[in-house]
């Protein structure tokens, strides 16, 4: 049975990404709060099918050949290229300092991924490029990508990032694990000594922009006793939240994760001071918001006979959204923008995936749809959420669920004016 001090780490589920959602125009009164980072969003929308403009004078406009189902992984990759620090990163060969060479297998995942985005942004034709080297590398470092069946975006990243931090990792030996005792400490110092140690053992580029730290509280309802919990998080899975009425935020949805939740019944932990099974409340706060914060919404429902997905429309802000309200203390670094957006249209058995993306030179957005990309024919207002990229701020991604492909541009492009 689980005991009030044990580790409550939070595990996202591996499902697919899921839906459409609306963007808001900007609420006015936010407009004095400083912008801390940009959003990378996975989720599901229609497909954009407006005709480019003459737009290959654009450094970063490549599309990249689907070498059969591998559409997931190319709207990653469109994304990736489109983070401003990570393509940089690979532009001005950084991370070969950081390059693992004890064994040359070993730093073949990072060199193809760097080797694939500077040929994104320095080609000067038109044709879309082959990741088959890259694609051969992911397959050796995560063999369920093997093959060419349709996979999971969502996961695709986790695994990348995980494989590319893992050969940047400026930490070459591990130090051993000691049990260190920090429950004497305040919140506020153990927060900052589990991130330490876990920096001991994990520090690259990819954690520094996509790694933040999540707080996990357990108190006894009998004795009033608290234990707080420290763990590091790559993205942050939400649950859809249900309205009888009005639209559903993603404020919502991030109010439904941190929520105070009973633990009753069965799920009583052992409470450390009454050395018996107690209820308990358990809530999550953001000790440390990461450069790129990466949300995926949970639209998949798993039913008695079959899966399900949700395609409740989440709206929130085309940019300056702020989290603040869900930092465990008082924290500047939580408002983020948009600036790319992995989508799947389609059903739970198969789709296809695009990826939205605000090209960092020219400000302006593109879709990207395998070897094609596109530029809307129209303005799109407030576009700053979309792929607003500030190298030493804040980004954040996200993963959602699918409207139905239609003639009309998809709610993405279409922001709603309260």
């Amino acid at each position: 049975m689980p005991s009030i001090r044990q580790s409550y780490t939070v595990t996202v589920p591996e499902e697919p990404p899921a839906a459409a959602f609306t963007l808001l125009k900007p609420d006015v009164r936010r407009k004095s709060a400083a912008v801390s980072g940009s959003v990378l969003v996975s989720t599901f929308v229609g497909l954009l099918i407006h005709q480019a403009k003459n737009s290959k004078s654009v450094q970063g406009l490549v599309g990249l050949r689907n070498l059969g189902n591998t559409c997931f992984m190319n709207s990653i990759l469109q994304c990736l290229s489109n983070t401003e620090s990570l393509r940089d990163y690979c532009l001005h060969k950084s991370h070969r300092r950081d390059l693992n060479n004890n064994n040359r297998t070993n730093t073949a995942l990072m060199e193809e991924f760097a080797k694939l985005i500077q040929t994104l942004w320095t080609s000067s034709g038109s044709e879309a490029v082959s990741p088959s080297e890259f694609k051969t590398q992911i397959q050796r470092y995560a063999p369920r990508f093997v093959g060419y069946n349709q996979q999971d975006a969502q996961e695709f990243l986790r695994f990348l990032l995980d494989g590319l931090h893992n050969e940047v990792n400026r930490v070459t030996v591990r130090p051993r694990g000691n049990m260190e005792d920090f429950d004497h400490l305040p919140d506020e110092e153990k927060g900052r000594k589990m991130w330490s140690k876990y920096l001991e053992r994990e520090d690259s580029k990819i954690v520094d922009l996509f790694v933040g730290q999540l707080k996990s509280s357990l108190t006894c309802c009998e004795c009033g006793y608290c234990s707080t919990v420290f763990d590091p998080f790559w993205d942050l899975s939400l649950p859809i939240a249900k309205k009888g009425y009005g639209e559903v935020s993603l404020m919502d949805c991030m109010r439904l994760f941190t929520k105070e939740d009973v633990l009753d019944g069965d799920e009583k932990p052992t409470c450390y001071r009454c050395k018996a099974r107690r209820r308990c409340t358990k809530k999550f706060t953001v000790q440390k918001f990461p450069k790129i914060l990466v949300l995926h919404l949970k639209r998949f429902s798993e039913a008695r006979v079959r899966t399900s997905k949700l395609s409740t429309f989440v709206n929130f802000p085309l940019k300056d959204l702020d989290l603040r309200e869900f930092a465990s203390g008082s924290s500047v670094d939580a408002v983020y923008n948009l600036y790319a957006v992995s989508n799947h249209s389609g059903t739970t058995m198969g789709g296809h995936y695009t990826a939205y993306c605000r090209n960092p030179s020219p400000g302006e957005w593109y879709t990207f749809n395998d070897s094609s990309y596109f530029s809307p024919g129209y303005s799109v207002k407030c576009t700053a959420f979309i792929l607003s990229l500030f190298s030493q701020r804040a980004r954040c991604t996200f993963t959602s669920l699918p409207l139905t492909p239609s003639l009309n541009p998809p709610p993405f492009f279409q922001p709603s004016v309260p």
